[in-house]
């Protein structure tokens, strides 16, 4: 059975930074697609970044782009996401997901697998 678990998350100061990670079970982790996306209160499920099986390919949403960043460790299966320069509109809760089609996507629709997310709250 598939298991993705974040962690990570918490509550910090604007300017500051996290990362988060996600552990993964219960398949081969190199041959899935991975991403990160978050929810707000209220708001709709967005895509913030993701990365391919063997990590050489990365997309970010343009509003982290240059501030998080996204690797993995086909090792450990693991995929984390750094988040540097926190802003008060990166509050919400992180999940992670994984995809087994061979174009990256940046759609939630085209994930498999999800966790259950970890809250990240970052106050001005």
């Amino acid at each position: 059975q598939v298991q993705l678990v974040e962690s990570g998350g918490g509550l910090v100061k604007e300017g500051s930074s996290l990362r988060l990670s996600c552990a993964v079970s219960g398949r081969t982790f190199d041959t899935y697609n991975m991403a990160w996306f978050r929810q707000a209160p209220g708001m709709e499920r967005d895509f913030v970044a993701a990365i391919s099986r063997s990590g050489m390919t990365k997309e970010y949403a343009g509003s982290v782009k240059g501030r998080f960043t996204i690797s993995r460790d086909n090792r450990l299966n693991t995929v984390y996401l750094q988040m540097n320069k926190l802003k008060p509109e990166d509050t919400a809760v992180y999940y992670c997901a994984e995809d087994l089609d061979l174009i990256l996507s940046t759609t939630h629709v085209d994930y498999d697998y999800w966790g259950r997310g970890t809250q990240v709250t970052v106050s001005s």
